[in-house]
């Protein structure tokens, strides 16, 4: 059933599908950008698709490919019980796609997951700021150009930090262990 949805795209939107094809179990429309959401509206509102689920939101760094990035798209028909994967191809220096989050509300959190790790920009997108890491954190770390040993910014904690053998040595110093034995 999603090779007919891959012709139901190129029949209803030829100029947006570069590229197809079905390996594996897996069909998928590679699209661009720029045609990205027209293509999940589609796919959404078309009866013969009714692809009212989407599974998952992620992205992929090619780093010696261009275009780069991919945002993909793993979308879910309940009623239909069929899948298919959009991938939109997307340049380093042209990050940006417009929101899925007016067609299904979860892409909003996924979203903000592929912001926060990858840095694409979801243009529409009515909260995007980071969900995994604090404000203050430096750089995209799934690139695969993200430095490891990067020294990122302190912030101020809201509390001491907690070191688990001086609390060990003040709440027990002197007691033995439940589970300890004597030695013999």
């Amino acid at each position: 059933m999603s090779k007919k949805l891959i012709e139901l795209v190129k029949k209803q939107l030829p100029d947006a599908v570069l590229d197809s094809h079905s390996r594996l179990g897996n069909d998928t429309i590679i699209t661009s950008t720029e045609h990205a959401h027209d293509v999940l509206v589609l796919l959404f509102s078309d009866e013969k698709a009714n692809m009212n689920m989407l599974r998952d939101l992620t992205a992929v760094d090619y780093m010696n490919r261009v275009p780069r990035f991919e945002v993909v798209y793993v979308l879910y028909s309940l009623e239909h019980r069929h899948q298919i994967i959009v991938r939109a191809v997307a340049h380093e220096d042209d990050l940006k796609i417009p929101t899925a989050s007016d067609i299904w509300p979860v892409a909003g959190w996924l979203e903000r997951e592929v912001w926060d790790m990858y840095g694409v920009v979801f243009e529409g997108h009515s909260d995007l700021r980071r969900v995994l890491l604090y404000e203050e954190f430096e750089g995209h770390p799934l690139r695969k150009d993200y430095a490891i040993q990067a020294s990122q910014p302190r912030i101020e904690l809201r509390a001491r930090e907690r070191d688990s053998v001086e609390e060990y040595l003040e709440f027990h110093k002197g007691e033995e262990s439940a589970g300890s034995r004597e030695r013999s």
